[in-house]
């Protein structure tokens, strides 16, 4: 429990003396539906650029990461070339991963061709992994949070199929949980909203 005694899911009071970040992620972001194309992508992103890394150094990163990536709005960076390729692997603000950065660009170009075809990327993750959604029962605790589940090894493999990369199960899980597609604060979380639907 913080200084302003709510209780939260563990993970970010864990961190809190570490990095403040982490629970301001918690408390305002985490867990709350996004519609926004814009909003959705830039979670896909910095979820990718994530992996092998810790979440608390992405939040510190962040607004390096807005500011290179264009405010990950998608049709600017799908139209990145090598000189921006070039620029971003020399910014020590950010990951200087080529594999990752190379993948945002070109998952940025996926969104856009997925949003012609659904209408926003947005929409197509709302006929995929229809909502409201699914929430922890009373009776659940951390342990009981998957890394992967049947929706999102299927979400994974469909974004596979179009050419997305570093979309596997968990790391497509995460995203569903930073993005509101499904619901994993737990019970007496303050955030926690309870079993919907």
């Amino acid at each position: 429990m913080l200084p302003d005694e709510r209780f939260r899911c563990w993970w970010p009071d864990g961190l809190a003396t570490a990095d403040p970040s982490m629970v301001v992620y918690h408390d305002e972001e985490w867990g709350v539906p996004v519609s926004d194309d814009r909003a959705l992508f830039e979670r896909l992103a910095l979820e990718g650029f994530q992996a092998g890394l810790s979440w608390a150094t992405i939040l510190r990163k962040r607004e390096a990461f807005r500011h290179d990536f264009a405010g990950f709005d998608p049709r600017k960076v799908a139209a990145f070339d090598e000189t921006d390729r070039e620029r971003l692997l020399a910014d020590a603000g950010i990951v200087r991963n080529r594999a990752k950065i190379d993948t945002t660009i070109s998952n940025a170009r996926l969104v856009l061709d997925v949003a012609a075809e659904h209408g926003s990327f947005a929409g197509y993750l709302a006929a995929f992994l229809p909502r409201p959604a699914p929430a922890l029962t009373a009776a659940h605790a951390w342990a009981d949070v998957p890394s992967t589940t049947p929706e999102s090894d299927a979400l994974s493999a469909d974004l596979r199929r179009r050419g997305f990369r570093f979309v596997g199960s968990t790391i497509v899980y995460a995203f569903m949980q930073s993005v509101g597609l499904v619901d994993d604060h737990l019970p007496g979380c303050f955030r926690y909203r309870g079993r919907s639907g």
